[in-house]
């Protein structure tokens, strides 16, 4: 036998808690690092751009003017992006209404970059990277990104024949590689965020899929069961019917076995209903412990490693009385829940301090808790000592756990 000090369930489920929740992070976190990327990408083109008319000796009011408008435009884009995280392969290409501001933007700076600078890079590029930020499709998005850096890349090589001083320094050349490339450095951070948003929805879409699949087997276990109960009851009604004028003993008899198989038919439904509804014993456990612990109790639990192999339908409601009373009875302060094996039988105990050791006045609980596990073959034993109470139940390994 293995034990542990912490149930393996409460672990479970706050590793599936801890697991949705860095999820949700990451994913918050990559959107971001796309958005950093992108911002930063275009901060830098305004910055080289600004520093490259400086080096020109263009006059302050040009490189002012071209700074500023340039900061406009790079506040622009945050509008852009924040509809971009919202795309689907269903959405249209743009939400025109709040798109069509950053895109006015972006025009207008471009234009303005471009007569005060004299470049046609300048005055296009803006624009282009305004473009690049609506919801294109992933090919029409790759290939127009291709022609755009093949436009601007034409674009430089005409503004460094024309416009570029001999004398042209590499922040010159910085201009010229940077406007060109950022499109596709663009589209790469994009298409990033985009895969990881494929993965996500695909995710989605698995869980989603599992849950359908978990009602069609239910639906199908429902009729199965019904539907087999149904038609023995038709069956022995009709025959019934046809033996009341001649031999009223055969069919009540008859009328008794349809009654029976009534009962039966309602038991089944009850069982596979018990079946879907029960929860595993170290989810029990782990949920009692947690209660106890917002009383403001300190909990220690210890469970097998097989625990959710024991009977659940006898100990998952003894778990969850003996919380009650815990709760109700106890005195507040710690409590010990135990779910071990023997060679031949489970073993679920709680201890507690108690306020008052003497037997409560209500016992139709613990009457209950007897009742149930005497019905599964087990035994429970009560202890009362000064300022302690314990129930320990013990259940038998079922032939089908053992094999």
């Amino acid at each position: 036998m293995s034990t542990s000090p912490v149930p393996a369930a409460d672990t479970e489920t706050a590793a599936q808690r801890h697991g949705r929740l860095r999820l949700s992070r990451g994913i918050t976190a990559t959107w971001w690092y796309t958005v950093s990327a992108v911002v930063f990408l275009e901060f830098m083109i305004v910055v080289v751009w600004t520093g490259a008319l400086v080096e020109a000796g263009r006059a302050a009011a040009t490189v002012a003017t071209v700074g500023l408008s340039g900061l406009v435009w790079w506040l622009s884009t945050f509008l852009l992006l924040h509809d971009y995280r919202q795309r689907t392969e269903q959405s249209p290409l743009a939400r025109w209404p709040r798109a069509l501001a950053p895109l006015l933007v972006a025009g207008c700076f471009g234009l303005l970059a471009g007569l005060v600078s004299g470049l046609w890079l300048m005055g296009v590029l803006p624009l282009i990277q305004a473009l690049v930020l609506l919801n294109w499709p992933a090919g029409v998005r790759g290939r127009a990104v291709i022609a755009a850096t093949a436009l601007l890349a034409a674009l430089w090589f005409v503004d460094s024949r024309a416009t570029m001083p001999p004398d042209a320094s590499s922040t010159w050349w910085l201009l010229g590689f940077f406007s060109v490339t950022l499109p596709g450095m663009t589209v790469l951070s994009l298409w990033w965020w985009d895969v990881l948003m494929t993965v996500d929805r695909a995710r989605a879409s698995e869980s989603r899929l599992a849950a359908t699949q978990e009602r069609l087997r239910v639906a199908t276990d429902v009729h199965d069961l019904q539907g087999h109960h149904l038609q023995v009851i038709a069956l022995q009604l009709e025959l019934a019917e046809r033996l009341m004028p001649n031999d009223p003993d055969a069919a009540l008899t008859q009328l008794r076995a349809a009654r029976q198989s009534v009962d039966e038919a309602r038991q089944g439904t009850r069982d596979l209903a018990l079946r879907f509804r029960s929860v595993p014993l170290t989810v029990e456990i782990a949920n009692a412990a947690d209660l106890l612990r917002a009383a403001g109790t300190s909990v220690q639990v210890t469970v097998h490693a097989d625990a959710d192999r024991a009977p659940a339908s006898v100990l998952g409601p003894v778990i969850r009385e003996t919380t009650t009373n815990a709760l109700r009875h106890g005195g507040g302060r710690w409590a010990r829940l135990s779910l071990t094996r023997d060679a031949d039988a489970w073993r679920y105990e709680i201890e507690n301090d108690a306020a008052d050791a003497s037997p409560s006045a209500d016992g139709a609980g613990l009457e209950g808790i007897g009742r149930r596990v005497e019905d599964g073959g087990g035994s429970v034993e009560i202890r009362r000592r000064p300022q302690e109470f314990a129930v320990a139940v013990r259940v038998p390994v079922s032939t089908e756990e053992s094999r």
